[in-house]
């Protein structure tokens, strides 16, 4: 067991030594990127952009209102002051999604909150006046 180990040793050794020779002539020569920055300060720039998707990184910006878009946080605003549901409403139907497709959900969600509204008013109008 032990002159297993010794014969392991003695090829790992061996490999190190041919790696180092290698390195030592420049055939193994690390090709990667730099971790230096004064190297990096002094490449050039990549686009992240992908050309034929110029909306691509239309994305890369976080979301007004707290991050969660106009439309979520009216709709938590909603509860306290309903015509909160009637603003979002009307940027969801004019299409305010468009600028940026990640309001669409709670646009919507406001748009139904606010006919759920317009009905539960109806009703309570229609019972106490009839």
């Amino acid at each position: 067991m032990l002159i297993t180990c010794y014969k392991d040793l003695r090829k790992l050794a061996s490999f190190q030594q041919i790696y180092l020779d290698k390195v030592a002539k420049g055939i193994l020569v690390n090709t990667g990127h730099s971790t230096n920055a004064v190297e990096n300060r002094q490449s050039e720039y990549i686009l992240i952009r992908d050309a034929e998707e110029p909306r691509l990184g239309m994305f890369d910006k976080p979301l007004p209102c707290f991050g969660c878009g106009i439309g979520w946080f009216s709709l938590l605003l909603g509860f306290v002051c309903p015509l909160m549901w009637y603003f979002a409403t009307i940027l969801y139907f004019g299409r305010y999604y468009h600028k940026d497709p990640r309001e669409r959900s709670g646009l919507a969600a406001c748009a139904i909150a606010a006919t759920i509204c317009t009905i539960a008013a109806v009703i309570a109008l229609l019972v106490i006046l009839l």
